[in-house]
């Protein structure tokens, strides 16, 4: 017996798909690639929103952030060549994050294909698995027909092993077939368990280590893995420290919280990862800025015992040859960990009470270690956002030092407290902080606040004209310096006295933001900020607050002039 569905247009057969796996929102940029599927976007809108943006790359970092918040694939439309193009970063980002994600890009059509046709390009070759850092999987569909087994495949494809993006490709002519064929079932993630035996091995080392460290991070946690990670940390007694821009996997607050490892990583936590007997890296794949450079935990044979643990299978051994290799999803390997049988009493325990007390010295404004010029105390604006943006308030950022004062100075409340709170680039891409937050506001209504540089701004500052138009709102804390800052200290660390393009001419960016729809305010002394902020809260749309700070204030341990001393000494 044979099933008989309604035929419709190919684009809104697979605009039905997406509803199936449970999206509810698709960002992008429209094409004349992809119409027949912009129009199954309105035949649905009751079910499923499309955001327009201001430029595929701002879309792909909103599709992204959709991944991270949500742990389904975030999802992205963008046209042939210069739209696929300009949505790379977004899907590079998605790629070293291990963030699921799914971009659809709409193609030149099957007759014109391998003619170089008008913005024709080898998505293939573009995006594909031998790139190693764009997707990994990329599929073209050219049956119409098909179109729900491909989307299954992408979401289950982007959602197994370590999380990443998949590229699908989508004729234009192709889109515009007229089909019967009917959505599949909503794709879950697959769970893969620690082999018992490897547990029993693990606990082993556990009971013979002195100063053992637990690492967290990558993708694939949710409120209730996290949740099971403290409570393997508490039955243990174990320090946690959270990966580069995982901030929030473990809660900051905790007592066994240990800090950050990443860039501008407080010296002390580094001293005791070199220390360290045991370290058990969960979910994180230990990249370069996790490692310090691969020198931390030296690479391929660590001085210190390692445990990694990971959800790919292909990911362990891959760099690092551990002591134990577990091949396990984070939900799996946090439930098997937290009734991993603890002693009734460890050795280190007052290891790990000094781990947390280096933390929160690190944290401590009175313990900033450095008296930075100029009449912001930027220490202080972080602690002002402490007490006044709620525990589930949503903390964007993208790259350059400034982003290194939250790093530093805010605690993250931890994912098992039941939100993401922390989005934030582990590849360095600039510009991502603008879109993560507008879609971090239109997903899920939290407060959402961005610190961003001027140059980072400038990258993508055109989306607040996207959550003016949407009806999101979200806090942007500009800080403007009116330089490449990080570039800058590598200049001033191995070029010192040479500047040359890291200046940027500073442009009145409160009259840019006011132009796209938001509030804007200039704050140019410490005292005033507070009350910026809870303007910017209460306010009904978005706000900006720019905060003039000198080039000087390049870190949160120094200044530019100190940088460029020691390296002219």
């Amino acid at each position: 017996m044979t099933t008989e569905f309604t035929p419709r247009l190919a684009g809104h057969l697979l605009v039905e798909c997406l509803i199936a796996q449970g999206v509810t929102h698709a960002f992008g940029v429209p094409g004349e690639s992809y119409l027949a599927v912009l129009d199954g976007f309105h035949q649905h809108a009751d079910r499923i929103r499309f955001v327009i943006n201001r430029q595929e790359g701002g879309a792909a970092f909103m599709a992204e952030a959709q991944g991270k918040l949500t742990g389904r694939p975030g999802v992205c439309f963008v046209t042939r060549g210069p739209g696929a193009t300009n949505a790379s970063i977004g899907l590079h980002t998605a790629f070293q994050d291990s963030t699921p994600m799914v971009l659809f890009v709409g193609d030149v059509a099957s007759d014109a294909r391998d003619r170089e046709a008008f913005q024709e390009v080898d998505f293939a070759a573009f995006f594909g698995p031998s790139t190693k850092g764009f997707a990994k999987r990329v599929e073209r569909i050219d049956d119409a027909r098909r179109i729900p087994e491909y989307v299954a495949r992408a979401f289950a494809t982007a959602m197994n092993g370590r999380p990443g993006p998949v590229v699908l490709v989508l004729p234009e002519d192709m889109l515009t077939q007229t089909v019967d064929a009917a959505p599949l079932p909503r794709v879950e993630p697959v769970q893969a368990w620690s082999d018992p035996g490897a547990l029993r091995e693990l606990r082993t080392l556990l009971l013979a280590a002195q100063r053992p460290l637990v690492i967290a991070g990558g993708g694939g946690w949710t409120p209730q893995s996290a949740a099971a990670l403290q409570r393997f940390a508490e039955n243990w007694q174990l320090p946690v420290a959270n990966a580069f821009r995982f901030q929030d996997c473990f809660d900051t607050h905790h007592p066994n919280y240990a800090g950050d490892i990443g860039l501008g990583i407080n010296p002390a936590l580094a001293a005791r990862v070199r220390s360290s007997d045991l370290i058990i890296a969960i979910g994180p794949r230990l990249g370069e800025a996790t490692t310090g450079g691969y020198t931390l935990i030296e690479a391929p044979v660590p001085r210190q015992k390692l445990v990694h643990i990971h959800a790919s299978g292909e990911e362990l051994g891959r760099v690092y040859q551990p002591t134990l290799a577990i091949n396990a999803t984070m939900n799996a390997a946090a439930r098997s960990l937290e009734v991993l049988t603890a002693p009734p009493t460890v050795v280190w325990s007052e290891w790990t009470a000094a781990c947390h007390a280096d933390y929160e010295a690190n944290v401590d404004v009175a313990n900033g270690g450095v008296t930075l010029p100029g009449a912001i105390d930027m220490p202080a604006l972080i602690h002002t956002l402490q007490r006044h943006l709620p525990a589930d308030a949503v903390l964007t950022n993208g790259a350059g030092n400034f982003a290194s004062w939250l790093h530093r100075f805010y605690r993250y409340h931890g994912l098992a407290k039941g939100h993401k709170t922390q989005l934030a680039p582990t590849n360095g891409a600039m510009g991502y902080g603008v879109p993560a937050g507008i879609a971090a506001a239109i997903l899920t209504g939290r407060v959402a606040f961005t610190i961003a540089g001027d140059g980072d701004f400038l990258m993508n500052g055109q989306e607040l004209a996207t959550a003016v138009q949407h009806g999101a709102k979200s806090i942007v804390l500009l800080l403007n310096n009116g330089t490449y800052g990080t570039i800058r200290m590598h200049q001033e660390r191995e070029y010192p006295a040479r500047v040359s393009g890291s200046d940027l001419r500073k442009p009145e960016v409160c009259a840019l933001a006011r132009a796209y729809g938001y509030a804007a305010e200039r704050v140019e002394h410490t005292a005033d900020f507070e009350a910026a902020l809870l303007r910017a809260l209460t306010a009904p749309c978005g706000t900006m607050i720019e905060v003039p700070l000198s080039e000087e204030v390049i870190t949160t341990r120094g200044t530019l002039s100190d940088i460029r001393l020691k390296a002219q000494s």
